[in-house]
């Protein structure tokens, strides 16, 4: 049996593009980042996830254009608040373009069940979760259907969101 490839690798054999797209209040709140961050304690997020950042960094200084779209309820929670705070200082210096949705005008989008990343538009890593955010599996597939509509129902949400500059939270 063939092992899967790491995220490194996904995003090391990256050509075009890469989106994610985000549509949970709260992922891992027993993540030390999290937890130190509500305990008031400043983050530095390039330092904090520095194997992420470096990863991210690499793929957009070959030209892979990485965006991220969050699907977020309002007023939003204290978690999405956190991934806020950190969005300047790891995603968007590593290169990454991200924008916000409000839960409220996602209603006319199709949306997978989960939450996903789309490698050059073909190749989908699916992210599973628990009830309470916590990480359980990944799901690697390249099946044409699965792909459209990650490729679709992301292309939606990039379109009604807000970049992160300006999006205010309520």
């Amino acid at each position: 049996m063939t092992r899967p490839p790491t995220f490194e690798e996904l995003f090391r054999d990256c050509q075009t593009t890469a989106v994610h797209l985000e549509m949970r209040d709260a992922y891992m709140k027993s993540d030390p980042a999290f937890i130190d961050w509500k305990a008031g304690e400043i983050l530095d997020p390039a330092e904090r996830w520095a194997d992420w950042h470096a990863i991210v960094t690499e793929a957009t200084s070959r030209g892979v254009e990485v965006r991220r779209a969050r699907v977020v309820s309002t007023p939003v929670s204290e978690y999405i608040r956190f991934e806020y705070d950190v969005t300047d200082g790891l995603n968007i210096t590593a290169g990454e373009s991200v924008r916000w949705l409000s839960r409220r005008n996602a209603t006319g989008i199709a949306l997978p069940g989960n939450d996903f990343w789309l490698f050059d538009s073909h190749l989908v890593l699916v992210n599973h979760f628990d009830g309470e955010g916590e990480n359980m599996e990944v799901e690697l597939t390249e099946d044409p259907e699965v792909a459209k509509l990650c490729e679709s129902a992301f292309e939606a949400v990039w379109q009604r969101a807000t970049p992160h500059a300006a999006f205010e939270l309520v």
